[in-house]
């Protein structure tokens, strides 16, 4: 991977080509970004550069046989350590070693935009605790050990660090202050609270900011093909993430529907609270979109309920004149309008609440047609 092909901001590859030039690499670093950046092709991609064989000015050779490595994700020096569990083919005892190939080729699959559910769905593993065990970090400390293969740097790349298991993290703590000479730790992480401070304070933190909106329209439009308005649609609500991006892209048909479904249901909520005529109200159309939301399962409903609550705060930025804030696609503002005097300060803290309580009982496995019939209901009584 080139530092070229990374979807990180130009200064930050700088810095890390800076740190390289003047040997200031230190051993432990701690990537840190939202979730769907490009953090792990970063990792990839400094790793190359420090083992490159004939570096340029801002980047790796890319024609070098370390370069040819890693390429391939390949090089003996570069150690992949990533959240595993048991799953069909691996019945006990696993760990990262193990499921190397398949990390690799999933990497290659997803062009380096990785995220932890998908790894989780092309393991098999969803409804497992996946972790970075203790036999991870055995192995670590084995191979920390080891003489490099080649010579130069040992890596390191540890993919969502947040899911080291509690009983192994104190393994590590010794070899993370302490490694042999040339080694290097690249930690990658989203969620840094749920890392211990003893780990957190024997590495150095390395920000990756979210993409700007120009660079995923960019991208949107040489990736998918997608015209212009629409990239600059899914650019807009897409927070910074090329993942989510993508997934917007490939999910535009839901999205629409759920808008739909969004302003069909509150209609006739707002109309249920002004005791206006039944063929407003539209009940019988209300009772078709739970029944359909419900069919498409659990999942699909608490993406319905994630969709409504940024509606809800979208559309009270919209009413306090905060335009600016609002990251929605054209149809989606359109749609806002409609509710700006419905939802309002009084009444959108309650509604985010009956919302996020909705999407409590759906994930504890509740009845979905009650759930979504009863907070209708209770929306409706607190609709201006």
């Amino acid at each position: 991977m080139l530092f070229k092909n990374v979807l990180v901001s130009q200064i930050l590859k700088n810095q890390l080509v800076s740190l390289v030039k003047e040997n200031r690499i230190s051993h432990a670093q701690l990537f840190l970004s939202q979730a769907g950046m490009h953090s792990f092709a970063l990792a990839v991609a400094y790793a190359q550069y420090i083992c490159c064989q004939d570096r340029k000015v801002d980047d790796s050779c890319g024609v070098c046989p370390s370069c040819a490595k890693f390429e391939k994700l390949a090089h003996p020096d570069l150690h992949f350590v990533f959240p595993n569990c048991i799953t069909k083919s691996v019945k006990k005892d696993p760990d990262s070693k193990l499921f190397a190939q398949e990390f690799r080729d999933f990497v290659f699959s997803k062009n380096y935009h990785i995220d932890i559910e998908d790894w989780l769905s092309e393991l098999g593993g969803e409804n497992k605790q996946a972790t970075i065990n203790i036999r991870d970090c055995s192995n670590i400390i084995q191979q920390n050990s080891i003489q490099s293969y080649e010579g130069g740097y040992k890596i390191f790349i540890l993919w969502c660090l947040d899911r080291l298991y509690h009983a192994a993290a104190p393994k590590l703590l010794k070899t993370l202050e302490e490694p042999e000479k040339n080694t290097l730790f690249i930690l990658i992480t989203e969620n840094p609270d749920k890392i211990l401070p003893t780990i957190l304070s024997r590495t150095q933190l390395v920000k990756i900011p979210p993409l700007d909106h120009n660079t995923i329209v960019q991208q949107l439009v040489k990736d998918f093909g997608l015209t212009m308005q629409k990239a600059e649609g899914i650019a807009e609500i897409s927070e910074g993430s090329y993942v989510k991006a993508i997934n917007l892209s490939k999910e535009s048909n839901e999205l629409r529907e759920m808008l739909h479904h969004f302003e069909t249901l509150f209609a006739s909520m707002s109309a249920l609270k002004n005791y206006a005529s039944p063929k407003q109200i539209n009940f019988f159309g209300v009772q078709d979109i739970i029944a359909s939301v419900v069919n498409k399962g659990r999942e699909a409903q608490k993406a319905f309920l994630h969709f409504i609550s940024r509606m809800l705060r979208n559309i009270l930025m919209l009413g306090s004149h905060n335009e600016n804030v609002v990251r929605a696609t054209a149809e989606e503002k359109t749609v806002m309008g409609y509710f700006t005097k419905a939802i309002t300060l009084k009444n959108a803290l309650s509604i985010l609440q009956e919302c996020n309580q909705a999407l409590y009982h759906i994930e504890r496995n509740g009845n979905s047609t009650l759930v979504f019939t009863d907070f209708y209901l209770k929306v409706s009584r607190l609709m201006v």
